[in-house]
Formats: C-alpha cells, structure tokens, sequence
C-alpha cells in the first residue's frame, strides 16, 4: 500500500480504510497516456515544495498549452519557474521535492504528480514522478482561461501575519491550494474548493475550513498527522496575483461545524502582483459544494 502510518490512521479513524484501499489502485509511478494528453492541455500547474530554510509554500506556474509535457512515463517537463520574489524561485533552481497538481477548471479535472523536481538547464523544471494519479472533480468550480497582457510579477506584500486585505481575499475565496508534507520531507499539493466563505480568517495568524468528504486517501490529513508544516496559495483568478500563506496546521477533530476542520497558523505571508498573465472567467460554482455552516 502506498500509505504512510499518517494516512493510515486517519483512514482508521474516519472508517474510511476499505475505501481507502480500493482508491490506492488508482496511484501509479509512471505518466499513462491519457494523464500525458491531459498535461499536455493544460495552462496551470501547482507546485508546493520546502524553501532552503525547510518552510513549506505553494505556487503557481502558468503558460501556454504544451508547456507541460510527459518527456518519458518516468518524467514531466515543466517549461516554467516560479518569478523572482517567489518563495520558491531559489529553492527550485536545485534538486526539490515537490507535490504538483495540475487543475483544468473549464472540464473540472485534476490530477496530481508528486516527485522530485530538478532545473532542465532551460529556464524550466524536469519532475521525476514518484506517484501519478487523478481526482474526483468535487468542488472545481468552473472557469475558462483568458490571457492578460504582461506584467512584471513583484511582491506587494510580505509578512508575518494577513492584512485586513488579505483576510476579506481569503474569506471570499472559492478555491484554494493546500501544501503537506510527511516525515520524510515528501510534498504534497491538494485542491480545497467551496462557496465563498466556506474559508474563514478569525484572526491575522489564523485560517481556518471544513474539510469535506473527499477520496478517502486522507494524504493532506494524513501528513498533518505526523508532520504540521503546511502551505495555501490563494490565486487571484480575476487579476493574476496570488496570496500565498506559510505555517503549521492541525485537524480539529470535533468541529463547531460539525464533522472535522483544519486550523492553519500563518507565520509567513507573501502577496505577488501580476504572478501569472493567465486570468479566468467567472466562476460557475460547483453543484458539489456544501452549504455554508455558520457558528
């Protein structure tokens, strides 16, 4: 089995092991063809990986179709690196772990490769896939890309704590990115998505969300379990910027709003303008998405 001990008892004790074991079948280490044709279509890609102090973040990287690509069943070129401002621009000029999720909003469908990450010598990144596999399209909501004009990506923000600005943009957002790790240092990207609201800032140190029903895999719980270093990247689908947020994460186990939440604890915060020159339509929120509970 590809889990962790992490993984495994959250599976146990969510009653979710049977489930668990079933969807595990879907894990490979090598890119089949229809995951390289799905790829290869895409304009955005999630990268979540540990900067040079050991701090775990998320990023995007965007371009245009192809500019992903299967170069082997063993191997995913990335012909992109994150801009300079980036918390993870030096980390990913060496060899990285790092988790992957690339998201095609307009078909909702994901699809996650994690592995190690080393420079091509091109301006862009080779992954090494240790483990491929799909999601379930729950809680995607729709858009169509747009292409922007250009602009000089640069930091407008950087910090120990969210703004006012910053905590309406996450008690706003419809998506977010969500980064783990487990013991070993091995990342993981995930996709969280809801109706406005659905994230919540009480605080400038804190977010907070229900974690709904998802695969059953439990991973992003799961290294929680064992590991509390934890990432967001909030995308701002609209402009092209990006809020992405460091720090250490715990499940709550017996909610306020009943079931199970996750409490993030920022410790770093970094707001980039212009990160990508890919925007979005507006959102056709998912037919999935829970209605919001207020306590």
């Amino acid at each position: 089995m590809p889990y962790h001990h992490g993984e495994r008892a959250v599976q146990l004790r969510t009653g979710q092991q049977a489930r668990a074991d079933h969807a595990a079948r879907a894990i490979g280490r090598t890119i089949p063809p229809v995951a390289a044709r799905f790829l290869a279509e895409r304009r955005m890609l999630v990268v979540a990986a540990a900067d040079r102090s050991g701090r775990l973040w998320a990023t995007q990287l965007t371009g245009p179709a192809g500019f992903l690509h299967a170069a082997d069943p063993h191997t995913l070129a990335v012909a992109s690196r994150p801009a300079a401002g980036d918390p993870l621009a030096d980390a990913l000029t060496g060899t990285a772990e790092v988790g992957t999720i690339a998201l095609d909003p307009a078909g909702r469908r994901r699809m996650r490769l994690n592995g190690v990450a080393t420079p091509d010598g091109h301006g862009g990144l080779t992954v090494a896939a240790d483990e491929v596999y799909a999601n379930c399209p729950k809680y995607i909501q729709r858009r169509s890309p747009l292409d922007t004009p250009p602009a000089d990506a640069r930091v407008v923000s950087s910090g120990t704590g969210l703004s006012l600005g910053q905590r309406l943009t996450a008690a706003t957002a419809d998506t977010f990115f969500f980064a783990t790790a487990d013991p070993d240092g091995k990342v993981d990207a995930s996709h969280r998505g809801g109706n406005p609201g659905f994230l919540s800032a009480p605080a400038p140190d804190r977010l907070r969300w229900a974690d709904y029903p998802g695969n059953s895999m439990f991973m992003s719980l799961g290294n929680l379990t064992v590991n509390p270093a934890a990432a967001l990247l909030l995308p701002d689908w609209e402009t092209g910027s990006a809020l992405l947020v460091s720090g250490r994460a715990e499940v709550d186990w017996a909610s306020p709003e009943g079931g199970r939440a996750v409490e993030f604890s920022v410790e770093r915060v970094v707001e980039i303008a212009h990160a990508t020159a890919l925007t979005w339509t507006e959102p056709e929120f998912s037919p999935a998405n829970p209605p919001l509970v207020r306590y």
